[in-house]
């Protein structure tokens, strides 16, 4: 069975070690594997654009997994939510102790205002799904400790940081819960210790709350699709959708994502054009979405939208299409897969938690906050124009800080000497 972190003393705090002021959006710096799927022991660092490489079952894609399942656990879901699948994180030799468990161990650390803070979880996948142990720390002081006492009992003890006439608090938890993300309502605030706790809980919730896994499936994509949300999803099959709304949201945003499809899609394009199907059938392109893109479109976008147009009529199913300049509109069931995914990786780089299906801390200033993208297979079917494009885009976007990207790669090589990229080496051993 996975056991929860070796205990540490509880000390008092102080300030940081380096004695430096930490400014800055709350991010994942680190991503640990100590025990879960393929991985023991692992540790992959994490810049603001990461590369995972390796071959195929070097665990890439079960690392993204880890990170995303961080997130969902930071968001508040409970554990059933955020390993739909237990058994499969477990290690394959993992062996089960004398009462038939096991389990899996992962982590991450988020640096910010309040410092490096790291998080370490337990989670017994066998026979039931619990969290057996939690560990939260800071500059070596341990704000948050908890461990599974009785088994019998839904509940793990907890002891958080004090630093009062009580040094350490102590209290029950739910065992299908993070218990960082409850502090926030555990914690009264009102000595220097228990304001250092929540400090480093919140930067960690904030850090893991704001992340988009995205791996675009071209065939949903070729589809039409229903007037919806105008929120992208992670397959991205409602693109034509989301690219409706986001050209009248924007126009010099709409207008630097038509530039970055021009270099990476075949022919001439003069625009991305989206609408209802009749519309888009009807051509010429230049018909398509008829009138000026406002440079700002305010409040939310509805659930089904008037046309940009301004003629007020209600949208059935959409399409989106590649303007090619010369009246002729190429429907983006005619692109292939390559031009497909980079056309829907260009537009998630270009958009924000506003317009991506995310669940960003809404009490937290977006300004505050920083969104990172999971990309899984993220050259998957990209020539080599492709790749190189896609990546000084994915660089410039990172290189802002609003923004992250950790995608997964068979081979980095073309990466290799790309400014602003960590690649991370994983293997099958």
């Amino acid at each position: 069975m996975t056991q929860p972190p070796a205990p540490a003393p509880l000390v008092q705090p102080g300030p940081p070690a380096d004695g430096a002021v930490r400014t800055g959006r709350p991010r994942i710096t680190e991503l640990r594997l100590s025990a879960f799927t393929t991985h023991r022991r692992a540790v992959l660092p994490l810049g603001p654009l990461t590369l995972f490489a390796g071959p195929s079952g070097s665990g890439k894609s079960s690392a993204l997994r880890a990170y995303e399942a961080l997130a969902r656990l930071g968001g508040g879901a409970g554990l059933g939510e955020a390993f739909p699948d237990p058994v499969a994180c477990v290690p394959e030799r993992a062996r089960p102790d004398a009462q038939r468990r096991r389990g899996f161990r992962i982590g991450c650390t988020a640096d910010g205002p309040a410092g490096p803070v790291r998080l370490d979880v337990a989670v017994q996948a066998e026979p039931e799904l619990r969290v057996v142990g939690e560990r939260l720390t800071a500059d070596g002081l341990v704000l948050l400790e908890t461990a599974l006492r009785d088994p019998g009992k839904r509940a793990v003890q907890a002891a958080w940081h004090t630093a009062g006439p009580t040094p350490v608090t102590r209290g029950p938890l739910p065992d299908d819960r993070l218990g960082t993300a409850l502090l926030p309502l555990r914690v009264a605030g009102k000595t220097p210790g228990q304001r250092r706790v929540l400090a480093a809980a919140e930067q960690m919730v904030v850090a893991l709350r704001s992340v988009f896994a995205c791996d675009p499936d071209p065939a949903r994509m070729r589809g039409p699709v229903p007037a919806g949300s105008g929120r992208l999803l992670g397959g991205c099959g409602n693109l034509a959708d989301v690219l409706w709304r986001t050209r009248a949201e924007c126009a010099r945003r709409h207008a630097q994502f038509v530039a970055a499809v021009r270099a990476g899609c075949a022919g001439p394009v003069a625009d991305v054009l989206a609408g209802p199907v009749a519309d888009v059938l009807a051509g010429p392109a230049s018909k398509v979405l008829a009138g000026p893109a406002p440079d700002v479109l305010p409040g939310p976008a509805p659930d089904v939208r008037a046309r940009p147009n301004g003629t007020g009529s209600r949208a059935g199913a959409l399409r989106a299409a590649l303007d090619r300049g010369d009246g002729t509109a190429t429907d983006l069931r005619r692109l292939g897969d390559g031009e497909l995914r980079y056309l829907a990786l260009a537009l998630v780089l270009f958009t924000g938690p506003g317009v991506l299906e995310v669940d960003p801390a809404g009490e937290v200033p977006a300004a505050l906050q920083t969104l990172t993208v999971l990309a899984d297979g993220f050259d998957r079917n990209l020539d080599t124009g492709q790749r190189h494009e896609l990546l000084r885009l994915a660089a410039r976007m990172c290189e802002r800080g609003h923004i992250r990207l950790v995608g997964a790669v068979s081979d980095a090589s073309w990466a290799a000497g790309a400014e602003g990229v960590t690649v991370v080496h994983l293997s099958r051993d």
